[in-house]
């Protein structure tokens, strides 16, 4: 297995440079990005616009050779305009199964809170079972499959917002945020000439991402280390402050993060700091706050640190 890590870790920092060239200054979310990727989950991005997110997507899909497709969600968006539709051919006398831009191995939802409920319906069985159903048929999806969905946190007008059900079904939720003086300054002089993004060369493909997506499901957690991970979960759903806690799903989702994480920083075991700081972006948008909390001021990044902080970490356990 560790010849195969190795073989792994190339491949990965080779991606991994690829996204650093395309959004500068950005180290722990395109890390968090890959990490989604390799663990088989989704991830929403919630930023204002024109921070980087659709270029780190599509750096990311050009990185690996994967397919890309984007959606637009708008108001006037149908479920069948995602899944796609079966049309009848009168000469043939059949339906033809026309796929939607959801058969692709990478798919941008943009401004997903746009999209009627109806519409964001129409993608949880595609995050949760890899495949869509028209007509009473079902498609599988390409392997691998990652949605990154968008929404804007400034402009709420004409928006609908998402479902817990379907909140609960992104393993992260993060944003990128404004880069520093330097970081815009260097931008600004990169792509004065030409946008990196046009001179990103792939450096994967998608069946070793499936291979690596394998070893990931390798990667060691000790009893100790799966307690405390559990004891963090466990801890959102009696803790004063929180009304709504972590799920059993969103303890799966940390566990495969951590094991992802941990792959990505060379080890083939898990520790508590992969957990601690998966924590924030795993497990943040699946709580809800008492309203006594918010108005005594609590967010749920404070309150997952006084969680984080009251659970004892294991001193040891096996490598």
């Amino acid at each position: 297995m560790e010849t195969m890590i190795r073989e792994d870790i190339q491949a990965l920092k080779r991606i991994q440079a690829n996204l650093a060239s395309c959004i500068l200054g950005k180290t722990d979310e395109i890390v968090l990005l890959m990490t989604a990727m390799l663990a088989g989950g989704h991830v929403l991005l919630e930023d204002v616009p024109g921070t980087g997110k659709t270029v780190l997507i599509k750096a990311l899909a050009k990185s690996i050779r994967g397919q890309f497709r984007r959606i637009q969600c708008n108001p006037d968006l149908l479920p069948t305009d995602i899944t796609g539709v079966s049309i009848y051919h009168p000469k043939d006398e059949v339906f033809i199964f026309r796929p939607g831009p959801i058969m692709t191995h990478i798919l941008l939802a943009d401004e997903i809170n746009r999209a009627t409920t109806k519409t964001q319906s129409a993608l949880l069985e595609a995050m949760e079972e890899r495949h869509v159903t028209v007509d009473g048929e079902t498609y599988e999806l390409p392997k691998p499959f990652l949605l990154l969905a968008t929404q804007n946190p400034i402009d709420f007008e004409g928006t609908y917002i998402l479902p817990e059900a379907q909140l609960d079904r992104f393993m992260m939720k993060f944003s990128l945020g404004y880069p520093d003086a330097d970081t815009e300054t260097k931008m600004i002089l990169a792509q004065s000439v030409v946008h990196p993004l046009e001179e990103l060369e792939p450096v994967a493909d998608s069946e070793q991402i499936l291979a690596i997506q394998k070893q990931v499901k390798q990667v060691h957690l000790d009893e100790a280390v799966a307690a405390y991970l559990v004891a963090v979960t466990r801890l959102t759903r009696e803790h004063g402050s929180i009304y709504l806690g972590a799920s059993p799903r969103a303890t799966l989702a940390l566990v495969q993060a951590s094991k992802a994480l941990a792959l990505i920083q060379e080890r083939d075991y898990v520790i508590p700091d992969d957990i601690k700081f998966l924590v924030p972006y795993v497990l943040g948008h699946r709580i809800l706050l008492t309203a006594e909390a918010r108005m005594e001021g609590a967010t749920v990044q404070s309150v997952l640190q006084s969680v984080v902080q009251q659970v004892k970490v294991p001193v040891r356990w096996e490598k």
